[in-house]
């Protein structure tokens, strides 16, 4: 007998946490009911997931034409989720469509680019923790770090001035979140792209050492590669997936440390940042959940058969605290544990492009706020702090913490 729909998310459950708890409770893969009354199956161990992402292309895609439910009117027109699940962009492209426009992308996050921003992203980050308020009050980390640096660098990379960035970083907290009543994602939506196709004709006329010019210069040396639509929605993802689980990264980062002195300890004295944001990443990713998979064919997934054209919700934020992978301290967030081979990035041809970048800003964040405030400390119990209402991605709303020099 298959087992009634389970509600994701849970009211009053963090994602992470309810997405684990199916994963133990309930198995590997379940049916569930997704906000707005939609089905899909979440995946929530490691090897389910794995054996997913061994078979992108072939036994599943990511192009929304395979979910009939969308097309059919089963799922409401007005559904808040059909921008990030219809969007021309790189996320929904299956094989050769994939491949062509990841390597467009993938010119500009060169790893010999990505290091070469390690300098700025470095004086961003002191510039910001200057400018942070006096010590002796609770101050929103979130707000005065953790989320406008990683926004800075993004947008410089592409260019995008900063009086548009705001509007961004705004539009886009309202696409990734559960609650957002429908007509609020349809103009945050038009909103964003709106911002983005005006940026894109502002470079147009006047070109700048920036990823948009880059990819301006490239359609216009070969117009058949790199459509209109396709410029536009590159600029979609990279500018929103770019800075979106980065902020996350850096606030999870710092109360996991935070909640566990003894790793903070060992990790100031040992300079092990990038061990640390490793760690983060495994035991408290900052995606919870992927946008949908769906199956070309009938299929079984850890014993269960899921029929053809179902959407398939990957629970990234239960891989990497899953026991049957990482043993019974899977949990617990320890910077000494001997690096393994996670899933906080993904895997296979949809590895997150960005994560050279998100793993540089991360460690090079953490190092120069516990340098400049060695003292640091959660204002708040770890289990007050609100966190997130998305599907997808996952970290504080705000981080109230102590400053000490």
């Amino acid at each position: 007998m298959q087992t009634p729909p389970l509600d994701l998310p849970v009211p009053g459950e963090r994602c992470s946490r309810t997405i684990s708890r199916y994963r133990d409770q309930a198995g590997p893969v379940v049916p569930v009911k997704l906000p707005g009354g939609v089905d899909a199956w979440l995946v929530t161990s490691y090897e389910a997931i794995s054996e997913i992402l061994a078979h992108d292309d072939t036994h599943y895609s990511k192009n929304p034409k395979n979910f009939p439910a969308l097309h059919d009117g089963t799922i409401p027109a007005g559904w808040p989720m059909r921008q990030l699940i219809e969007g021309d962009h790189l996320l929904n492209k299956d094989g050769g469509d994939h491949r062509r426009l990841r390597g467009l992308i993938a010119r500009g996050f060169t790893p010999a680019r990505v290091q070469a921003l390690a300098p700025r992203v470095a004086e961003l980050a002191e510039e910001l923790l200057a400018r942070m308020p006096a010590a002796g009050e609770p101050v929103d980390l979130v707000r005065h770090f953790a989320e406008p640096l990683p926004v800075i660098v993004i947008c410089e990379l592409f260019g995008v001035p900063e009086e548009d960035r705001e509007e961004i970083r705004t539009q886009a907290r309202l696409l990734v979140s559960h609650d957002t009543a429908p007509d609020d994602a349809a103009r945050a939506g038009a909103r964003l792209l709106g911002h983005l196709a005006g940026h894109i004709e502002r470079r147009r006329r006047e070109p700048a050492d920036d990823l948009t010019s880059a990819l301006i210069r490239a359609q216009d040396e070969d117009g058949d590669r790199l459509s209109d639509t396709e410029m536009l929605w590159i600029l979609w993802l990279m500018i929103l997936a770019g800075h979106e689980t980065t902020v996350h990264l850096i606030g999870n980062s710092v109360v996991a440390l935070c909640s566990h002195p003894d790793q903070l300890a060992r990790a100031r004295a040992e300079g092990s940042w990038e061990r640390v944001v490793e760690e983060v990443m495994r035991s408290r990713a900052s995606v919870v959940s992927a946008v949908f998979r769906y199956t070309l064919r009938e299929v079984t997934i850890a014993g269960v058969t899921v029929p053809a054209g179902q959407a398939l919700a990957i629970g990234f934020g239960a891989t990497g605290t899953d026991p049957a992978r990482f043993g019974a301290a899977a949990g617990c967030f320890d910077v000494s544990r001997a690096p393994e081979t996670h899933l906080g990035f993904g895997r296979g041809p949809h590895f997150c492009v960005g994560a050279p970048l998100a793993r540089l800003e991360g460690r090079i964040a953490l190092a120069a706020l516990f340098r400049r405030f060695p003292g640091l400390r959660l204002a708040v119990e770890p289990g007050e702090i609100a966190y997130s209402p998305s599907l997808i991605t996952e970290g504080p709303l705000a981080l109230p913490v102590l400053l000490a020099g």
